[in-house]
């Protein structure tokens, strides 16, 4: 039995949102892993009305099980640093324990801003982009390299930059990419240092 893999996409008006880039991280992560399957997003996705939802697809190499769950936005200012070394999230598996885990060090913050190998990477639901006074900057290295991302980066919206904890002070502002909320500028943001 293979592990589950998950992909999550916004339902709007009844159409998914930016289903190509869907479409590429599942084929791309069912051939990493050797599979010959394909699924075809656009066949299967079949939205029961019109409102705003979160469509959550499980799969793997022998099934694939889609659900929609009416979207509840949460909000997001204060991140908490934490480190993460040894952790890998390049595939988005639907086991987010490792991720659970760390979300314990969170303390009073909204969510955590994980620190690899001294450059940062994601938060727990999102990559992140850091306003410079000029360019919006995105770490060259995330956990998982989300579909809002790569399709920001395309249109030249984002650039990638080895960013380090120390740098943070240098940025004004933050945004949170996913594919639910798309591009979200947090302006007063706090993030929180690293604990000792």
């Amino acid at each position: 039995m293979s592990r589950q893999l998950l992909e999550t996409i916004r339902i709007q008006n009844g159409r998914p949102q930016h289903l190509f880039y869907h479409q590429q991280r599942v084929d791309d992560t069912l051939k990493q892993l050797g599979y010959s399957c394909h699924y075809d997003l656009a066949v299967l996705i079949n939205p029961p009305d019109n409102r705003l939802y979160r469509c959550r697809i499980i799969y793997d190499a022998e099934s694939i099980a889609i659900e929609y769950i009416p979207y509840q936005k949460r909000t997001i200012r204060k991140l908490q640093l934490v480190q993460a070394d040894e952790l890998d999230y390049a595939l988005k598996y639907a086991d987010r324990s490792a991720l659970d885990s760390l979300l314990l060090q969170k303390g009073d913050a909204d969510d955590i801003l994980i620190v690899k190998d001294n450059l940062v990477t994601d938060t727990s639901i999102a990559n992140i982009a850091f306003f410079d006074g000029r360019r919006w900057l995105t770490p060259r290295h995330p956990l998982l390299k989300g579909t809002t991302r790569a399709r920001l980066l395309d249109e030249k919206k984002i650039f990638e930059s080895e960013i380090h904890p120390h740098d943070l002070n240098k940025f004004s502002h933050y945004a949170l990419l996913n594919a639910m909320i798309g591009f979200e500028e947090i302006k007063n943001g706090i993030i929180t240092p690293l604990k000792s």
